[in-house]
Order: C-alpha cells, then structure tokens, then sequence
C-alpha cells in the first residue's frame, strides 16, 4: 500500500498577489515544482505528487486565478505575467533552484520560465505539450473552457461535465475518483449551486502571446528536458514531438499509450519514465 505523505497548504504574496501552493515531502530534499493546465489546478497532480514526496519537496502551484490563489486584474493572465509569478513565489519560498513539471498550460509556463532564469531550473518536463499546438485539439480546449456552464446543480452534474469534456484524461476512471479529481475546481455557492473557482476573465479571452517566441524560448533550455505525450492526444502531435527532439538535442522522450490530453503522470509508462529523469 501506497505511504500518503501529509500535506501543506502554503499561501505567499508574490508579484502582488497571494498565490497557494500544496507541499509535500521533506524540506530539504530536491524541490520540485508542478505546474497544471489552463482550467486545472494543484490538485490535479495529488497523485503523483505524493509518490514523488517519498524522494523530493514537492510544490504543487495553483495559478493566478485558479484554485485556492487570489484573482487577478482581468488583463493579466498571460504567460508573461506567469513566469513573473513563479520566479516572485520561488523567491518568496526561499528556494535556490527547482526542477519544474508542467502539464499543458504549466509546460509553457516551464518552457518560457527555463530559459530567463538558467541558474533556477534543474530539469523541466512538458506534460503532452510543445512550442505548437495540434489546431483542432486547440480548438476543442478553447470551445469547452470557454463555453463551460457558469454552474451546475450538484456535484453529479460537475462529474457529468467531467465525463464529457475530460474523456482523453478521466475516462478510464470510476465515477467517485472523477468526483474526487473535479470537486477542488468548484465550490458551493451561498444559493447551493457549484460554481468554477476559476477567474471568469480567463474563459472570456484568449492568453495574450509570450513575448519570446515560444521555439525559441523552448531551443534556449539549458537543463535537461522530458517531453511526454499522450499516445490519443490531440494537443502534441507526433511531428511536432519529433520537431522538438530534432532541435533540443538531448530531449528524452516518453509516449503514454491510451491516453489523451494530458497524462496525469500516474500512468506506468508515465512512472517509468519520470521518476528516474528527475531522480538525475
């Protein structure tokens, strides 16, 4: 049986904002630093992060906006102003360097962080994302978290949801973990209905660009890197994989049969080949 390693909720000011963070696993050992996707948040990562807890400080971030981490100005959601966020949090936690894994959203977030600050970044790993996005599994994000219900009457409903819009994730899942993975994105209003714990501004419009472009930004990584890729996904194709391999010498790479957008790194294949990249 699995050893479950308690948990910390952390709150820090940072950039001029209180951002959460989920900690687990030793102070003092390597830090790790996990970054979710665009409509996620830090306990989409509970299960891997527990088993990374055996060997490493593990810090699971709630994104502006997200989770259990303050609101933003509306216009303040790109990726800019999250890699200013994640280095103002590093700095407030007092960590000297880290290695950073990011599923979809969090891998840009890696990939445009790595390279401004060389001397933070240890090894990054991008979860089933790269430098370009498959145009029609962009698409599908952009349609279901921009057209997502502004409510729903029980947690049934949010499971439903869930079902629906997170197949190529969930839907190899029971229904009660699908209720445990959906609960922390919303929260029961005074009315009684379940509400997003997500900003609204971030469903009303599109991130504005990095200002590096985003091949440049992931040629300039100087650590270490694992690109992983959902065998379906939709997101990273297969020749933007090999696009990325070809111009990053040294990339390893890991495919996670059967599942889509995005591996949730609990996954055999996923165990394999994770833990001994970022064990060095």
């Amino acid at each position: 049986m699995a050893t479950t390693h308690a948990v910390r909720d952390i709150f820090v000011e940072a950039n001029g904002l209180r951002h959460h963070l989920i900690a687990r696993g030793q102070p003092g050992s390597p830090v790790v630093m996990m970054i979710h996707g665009l409509a996620g948040q830090a306990h989409t990562f509970d299960g891997v992060a527990n088993r990374l807890a055996a060997k490493f400080h593990v810090y699971c971030l709630d994104v502006r906006g997200r989770g259990e981490s303050a609101w933003g100005p509306p216009d303040q959601y790109g990726f800019d102003t999250y890699v200013a966020d994640l280095e103002a949090i590093r700095q407030a936690l007092g960590l000297q360097q880290f290695s950073l894994v990011g599923t979809s959203m969090g891998g840009i977030i890696s990939m445009q962080y790595a390279p401004k600050y060389p001397e933070q970044v240890t090894r990054v790993v991008m979860n089933d994302i790269g430098p370009e996005i498959n145009p029609e599994g962009l698409q599908r994000i952009l349609a279901y978290v921009g057209g997502a219900p502004q409510m729903f009457a029980d947690m049934k409903a949010v499971v439903r949801y869930y079902k629906e819009h997170y197949a190529p994730m969930v839907e190899h899942m029971p229904d009660d973990i699908i209720a445990d993975f959906a609960r922390y994105n919303v929260r029961k209003s005074d009315s009684g209905v379940y509400v997003w714990k997500m900003d609204p501004a971030i469903r009303a419009s599109a991130a504005p660009p990095p200002s590096t472009e985003p091949w440049d930004a992931f040629k300039a990584i100087r650590c270490p890197v694992l690109l992983l890729r959902g065998g379906t996904s939709d997101i990273l194709s297969e020749s933007i994989a090999q696009r990325m391999i070809d111009a990053l010498p040294g990339t390893q790479y890991a495919e996670v049969p059967g599942v889509g957008h995005a591996p949730l790194l609990i996954e055999p294949a996923s165990v394999k080949a994770l833990d001994p990249f970022l064990a060095g």
